[in-house]
């Protein structure tokens, strides 16, 4: 049985043992996020022999704001490291195609994994927890799965059941608090401050460049929320439910937001008020890093959004 902790389940980004899979395998389009555009399965122009990014020190100021937001969830890894045993695209060329393939299926699988692992700190979602313990077991069967397999997988059929557990978690967990249902609302560039949001069902909710600041969002589900550009100086999200790191970090805030204790406070969030810190970037694919897809309807008469 694997540990429930990131660390021990390999799902903390080790850069220095990736091939720069996120700087080959995926596109990304010309935007506030991404200073050009870049075709799936080239390499960045940043990026060095060694792997390694060639203006990682200055990344957002070069115009790659969505790079430093990118989380694989430690998938780059496991794809170089134990899918490939350590041979790169580089040295094998013909494993090229395939590896590029595989790496989202691994983010994906390792990004459920994540979710998985906080329900198991969850004592409030106890009922589930034998559901999630199993389903957690199988997911990283998964990723120890050969390259082939992993290729053609249904990552949508698992995310899917997957999601069952994580709703019945998220229910638990917000059980009494009289959240209210913003589930895939359209809350852009919406004026939040000081709302209470505490048990609220924010999932896959588009709340790009709204005003949270000193919000209530305690035991909150934002899995799959876009906050992107999202002010939340000073608001409260102690125990918010299924948000990640990526989120945190393409939002705003200052030293008086609250934050999960599994989440560090991003190096940008240096004003009090939020003012001025650049919006960060959307996930792999295109997506907002986050939810199974099917927790992230969109807005209705809203463009869809670009790709990466």
């Amino acid at each position: 049985m694997p540990g429930t902790h990131p660390r021990e389940l390999g799902l903390l980004s080790d850069c220095a043992s990736c091939f720069g899979l996120c700087c080959v395998a995926l596109p990304f389009s010309a935007s506030a996020d991404f200073a050009v555009d870049k075709d799936a399965g080239r390499p960045c122009a940043n990026l060095r022999d060694d792997f390694r990014c060639s203006i990682h020190s200055r990344l957002r100021e070069s115009g790659f704001t969505g790079c430093t937001v990118f989380e694989c969830f430690g998938a780059g890894q496991k794809v170089s490291q134990v899918t490939y045993e350590g041979r790169s695209w580089r040295e094998a060329p013909e494993t090229a195609r395939q590896m590029y393939a595989v790496f989202p299926v691994m983010r994906g699988l390792h990004e459920l994994l994540w979710y998985l692992a906080e329900i198991l700190g969850l004592p409030a979602a106890a009922p589930v927890h034998p559901g999630a313990r199993a389903l957690l077991l199988e997911t990283e069967r998964l990723t120890r799965e050969s390259a082939a397999v992993l290729e053609h997988l249904d990552l949508d059929a698992h995310r899917a059941r997957v999601n069952e557990v994580l709703l019945r978690a998220s229910e638990l967990v917000r059980h009494g608090l009289g959240g209210k249902r913003h589930r895939g609302a359209d809350l852009i560039g919406a004026r939040l401050r000081g709302a209470r949001l505490r048990g609220a069902d924010l999932r896959g909710a588009y709340l790009i460049g709204a005003d949270l600041r000193d919000a209530d969002l305690r035991q909150a589900d934002l899995i799959g929320a876009d906050l992107r550009g999202a002010n939340l100086a000073g608001a409260d999200l102690t125990g918010a439910v299924f948000l990640t790191q990526a989120q945190v970090n393409a939002a705003m805030g200052g030293p008086a937001t609250r934050l999960p204790a599994a989440l560090t406070r991003p190096a940008h969030w240096t004003d009090e008020t939020g003012a001025g810190v650049p919006a960060g970037g959307r996930g792999a694919g295109g997506r907002a890093s986050g939810a199974p897809r099917s927790a992230r309807p969109r807005p209705k008469n809203r463009r869809s959004r670009r790709g990466r």
